[in-house]
Parts: C-alpha cells; sequence; structure tokens
C-alpha cells in the first residue's frame, strides 16, 4: 500500500526538489511536482502551486488524491507560518501524514520564520523530518556566479570562518531517505557537506579549476548589505542574512556543527571540489 502512496514536492523545479524528483523516479515512487509554473520536465507530472495564491493550495489534491506525504519547501522571507499553516491543515485533511520540512542550520523550532513552521509540526503531531542543511555549494553559480564573472570575485561578511558547503544533491537524498524510510525518524538534524572551507580556501579551490584567479573582499555587515540589495534582495532580508553571515560564520558557529552526534547530522559525500569540476564550463569566459 505504501509503496503506492504519492510524494507531492512543493518547490518542485528548484534545487533540491527536481533532484529529489529524479530520485522518486528512478525508484519507482509515484509522486507530484508542485511549482508556480505547473511546468514539470517530462514524464513528470506537475501541478500549478503557488504560496502566494491561496486558491492553489488545493490542486495537488485534486490533481492526485492518494498524496500521503510532502517535501516543503518554503518562499524567502520571514512571516511564512501565515502562508503555511493554511496548507498544512489541508493537506492533513486530505490523509497527508508524513511532511519533510527544509529550513537551515540555524534555524530552531519556535524561531523566527522556519522556526514557526518546524513548530507548527511539531503541535500538529504529524509524522515528520526537519532537513537544515549548511551553505549551498550551488551559490557558487547563483547567487556570486555575477559577481565572479564581472570582477573575478566573491564578497561576504564570513572573514575567515569555515563553513561545511553541502550540495543540492546530498540535501536530496536526505529528503528521498526520509520520505521513503517505512519509518520517519521524526527528528531534526543537521545537513552537511563532508569538508570545512572558508570563502578564501573555496575561492582558492575553484581558481585553480577554472584557471583563473578569483578572490574574496571581506566585507563588513554595512557594506554586504549594500551588495545584497544591490542584487535585488529586499532591504530587510539583505540584514538578516548579511548579519547571520559575520554572526554564524565569522565567528565559528557555522564550523562547529560538524562537531555535532552523529544521530544529530547527516554528512554528505559530494565534495565542493567536485561540484566545481562538474559545472567548470560555467565560470570560464567565452
Amino acid at each position: 500500500m505504501h509503496t503506492k502512496m504519492t510524494t507531492l514536492i512543493t518547490g518542485g523545479t528548484g534545487k533540491t526538489g527536481s533532484i529529489l524528483a529524479r530520485l522518486l523516479h528512478a525508484a519507482n515512487r509515484p509522486f507530484l511536482v508542485a511549482s508556480r509554473s505547473g511546468q514539470a520536465p517530462e514524464p513528470f507530472k506537475g501541478v500549478v502551486f503557488n504560496w502566494n495564491d491561496p486558491t492553489t493550495l488545493e490542486n495537488p489534491f485534486k490533481a492526485d488524491p492518494n498524496i500521503d506525504r510532502v517535501y516543503l519547501i518554503m518562499p524567502r522571507g520571514m512571516d511564512l507560518l501565515s502562508l503555511v499553516a493554511p496548507f498544512i491543515d489541508l493537506a492533513i485533511s486530505k490523509g497527508v501524514k508524513r511532511f519533510v520540512l527544509l529550513t537551515s542550520t540555524q534555524s530552531f523550532a519556535g524561531g523566527p520564520a522556519h522556526g514557526k513552521v518546524h513548530q507548527y509540526l511539531l503541535d500538529k503531531g504529524v509524522d515528520y523530518a526537519v532537513l537544515k542543511p549548511s551553505w549551498f555549494m550551488e551559490n557558487f553559480g547563483e547567487n556570486d556566479y555575477s559577481r565572479i564573472m564581472e570582477q573575478n570575485e566573491v564578497s561576504s561578511a564570513t572573514g575567515d570562518g569555515k563553513i561545511p558547503w553541502v550540495s543540492s544533491e546530498d540535501i536530496a537524498q536526505a529528503a528521498f531517505n526520509e520520505l521513503t524510510a517505512e519509518k520517519i525518524s521524526n527528528k531534526e538534524y543537521l545537513v552537511l557537506g563532508p569538508e570545512l572551507y572558508s570563502y578564501d580556501e573555496a575561492v582558492k579551490i575553484l581558481s585553480s579549476v577554472i584557471g583563473r584567479e578569483i578572490t574574496h573582499r571581506k566585507n563588513t555587515v554595512e557594506q554586504q548589505v549594500e551588495e545584497f540589495t544591490k542584487i535585488g534582495m529586499p532591504e530587510a532580508f539583505s540584514k538578516v542574512l548579511a548579519s547571520a553571515q559575520n554572526r554564524f560564520v565569522a565567528q565559528g558557529k557555522e564550523a562547529a556543527f560538524m562537531d555535532a552526534p552523529e544521530d544529530r547530522k547527516y554528512v554528505g559525500k559530494r565534495t565542493l571540489e567536485q561540484y566545481f569540476r562538474e559545472n567548470r564550463q560555467i565560470w570560464i569566459k567565452g
């Protein structure tokens, strides 16, 4: 019975959601890809779903009444519970028994933003897992991409702090394990990469892979807020992100997660160098 129940992937065309879809497909598990466009790569099935449009929240259950587990990816922002709680309630009423929520290393139950959604799942008494990934390797090909191409540098307020850079593949694998296990873990844990690198060390590896020197500009929090707003990030969110870079990474708190007990972390296999080598072409100037 359970092997035939459907997984709903919210953020289904995003970084981890798209990889999770491929993993479920390879394992012959039914799933539905939810996204704002409703598009999904062939042969996957897609459905229109937009957190900011309450009229779309029921769409997945109309498209597939067999959904009994959900991968929860939330939009950026601070007031997430008001968007997500109505959907969680709806999903439970439609027979969903299991939720896998993606937050971040610094998030905690009852805390701001994602933390409130985490607490809501606990209060509902559903089966759950909360995955708390560190910094995505893919940032170098996304948020940092323009600056690497235009100025041969990245900027941050992380100082010399080290980060257990993690890949979307490893995060998706952790989600897959929880969504398909006979019994879900009912706990929260960190999702980390296998190695610690500061931004200085990371760009040194990137430089050697692409044959062009990339440097790291060490910004103050204020300077970094300015950088973020330049690339279109809302100011309030920019301030949260820049101060987190300083408070958590520069002060060594992110690196310390590597020392967490074994049952509180999932350590991926993919290294930063592997990611750079496999995607080398994107940073090569034509």
